[in-house]
């Protein structure tokens, strides 16, 4: 099994959110936050998510409030938000550290010393595309949006 799909994450809505579970598919991980410029992005992550999913793709998204505090509320109200504002169905966790000393260990291992992409987090909606066996196999800025060309260009090629 890969180290990605060995990480431990907390499930926003409580509990594990075990990442084995998504081995095997094709994963586009996104920092998320509720109060930015870029949180319109949930509506085409969403839409990615339902285009692709029946393909074993799946969108998973990992709250963060390291950029301006732009999510600050606790994990009811962000799942709250996330399903009223947007009907998010793809997995989601707890809030979590992206950079800095408290970096959680998926993101070690997407951006950390020694990664495919490595460097810190530039904001929120950061994107990491991860093949079937866990490999890191492309990373895109914040202000790519998810129905860019390039990026899924790349998931249909993981997706063969």
């Amino acid at each position: 099994m890969s180290a990605f799909h060995q990480v431990k994450v907390q499930a926003l809505k409580g509990g594990d959110l075990p990442l084995t579970t998504l081995k095997g598919k094709v994963l586009l991980v996104v920092n998320v936050a509720s109060r930015c410029g870029l949180t319109p992005q949930y509506a085409a992550l969403q839409m990615l998510h339902e285009r692709y999913q029946a393909q074993g793709f799946s969108v998973l998204g990992l709250p963060c409030n390291q950029f301006a505090g732009q999510e600050p509320d606790d994990e009811r109200t962000i799942e709250a938000f996330c399903s009223s504002e947007y009907a998010v169905s793809f997995p989601m966790s707890s809030k979590l550290d992206v950079n800095g000393p408290q970096r959680h260990a998926l993101y070690r291992l997407l951006a950390g010393e020694g990664a495919e992409f490595p460097g810190d987090i530039s904001w929120n909606f950061e994107k990491f595309l991860v093949g079937r066996d866990g490999r890191v196999l492309g990373r895109f800025a914040p202000r790519t949006l998810p129905n860019d060309r390039a990026l899924i260009q790349a998931i249909d090629k993981a997706l063969l």
